[in-house]
């Protein structure tokens, strides 16, 4: 599994001493967490940090299939059974990554975007793009790459659930819409979760319980005998 920010559970963006209580929620419902420091992560270095820069979804696509190899081959995970999953830039992870790899069942992605392209000008990091990508009429390929999960969504074939705030401004919900919706039309497994009135980090106990319990029944449903 993938954790971006705030959430779920492989490429966490490493908080030292951070209690994650959605973890240790899957961790009690019988699950194996595996919590991942992949490149593009913070807590090693400036190198480390930017060592995807502007190339999304390549080497810490590699980093979290390589911690997946690992428990793999530990014995300590069944690999008929694998989940994958995060939130913000952790569900932008999981978009990578099960648009390369077919082996997990089930994947979870809140709060993400594919097309990158498509987001431009929607959400606040305008400066942030520009700056790392280049502006889209001089720098399309690099743009049109790093949207493959969406550009090639008939690679995916994981039963995938997408949540969003309808109120997010950081990673609009138009970009779980796009990708909701080309799994629909591809006959892939999928549900969109919108949460009304909420932006990037849920805040209403009602929706963060209901956020938890559609997490494990979905997984439940695709990783459980």
């Amino acid at each position: 599994m993938i954790c971006g920010n705030d959430t779920l559970n492989l490429s966490c963006r490493g908080r030292k001493g951070y209690f994650n209580t959605q973890l240790q929620m899957f961790a009690s419902h019988g699950y194996l967490v595996v919590v991942a420091n992949p490149r593009g992560s913070s807590g090693r270095g400036e190198r480390y940090a930017t060592a995807i820069y502007a190339d999304w979804g390549n080497k810490d696509a590699q980093d979290v299939l390589a911690a997946v190899d690992y428990v793999v081959g530990q014995g300590l995970a069944d690999p008929a059974r694998l989940g994958v999953g995060g939130w913000s830039y952790g569900g932008i992870l999981t978009n990578y990554v099960i648009a390369q790899d077919r082996r997990f069942k089930a994947a979870i992605s809140g709060a993400s975007a594919s097309n990158i392209l498509a987001g431009y000008g929607t959400d606040e990091y305008v400066r942030e793009y520009e700056a790392e990508l280049g502006v889209p009429w001089k720098s399309t390929d690099v743009w049109l790459k790093l949207s493959f999960p969406f550009l090639h969504a008939d690679r995916i074939v994981t039963p995938t659930l997408f949540l969003c705030g309808d109120k997010d401004f950081n990673v609009p919900l138009l970009n779980s819409e796009q990708m909701y919706q080309a799994l629909r039309s591809l006959g892939v497994e999928t549900e969109l979760v919108i949460y009304p009135g909420q932006r990037h980090a849920l805040g209403k106990p009602s929706y963060l319980k209901d956020r938890m319990e559609r997490y494990l029944a979905w997984y439940d449903k695709h990783l459980k005998l």
